[in-house]
């Protein structure tokens, strides 16, 4: 998945670098942050949904287009991807360190 995702990635900034006219990634960069942030969002709500309906083929495809827009995402916002991998890297080295939370006592 490793090799997916940085093809991917160097697609998206390749099309941002150079873009292409009838290029969906391109269109987005060019309508901005907003337009980027409202189609994570909305993919983001479409997992939900496919996921809740128990339809795994669907709930994959949808996860494929939020990391797509989360990718349009990170090279909009010049984010690379070792930044994220060094925080997954970081993240992974803490499994097994459940956070405590507060329990509040609601009989006092």
């Amino acid at each position: 998945m490793e090799d997916t995702i940085r093809a991917l990635y160097e697609v998206v900034r390749g099309r941002k670098a150079h873009p292409q006219e009838g290029s969906y990634t391109c269109y987005l960069f060019d309508q901005g942050l907003d337009k980027i942030l409202k189609k994570c969002g909305e993919e983001c709500s479409e997992v939900i949904i496919a996921a809740k309906n128990k339809n795994q083929e669907e709930t994959a495809g949808e996860i494929s287009d939020l990391l797509y827009h989360l990718t349009v995402l990170m090279v909009n916002e010049g984010i690379e991807l070792e930044a994220v991998e060094a925080v997954l890297a970081e993240r992974s080295r803490k499994i097994g360190n459940l956070k405590t939370f507060h329990v509040s006592d609601h009989n006092t």
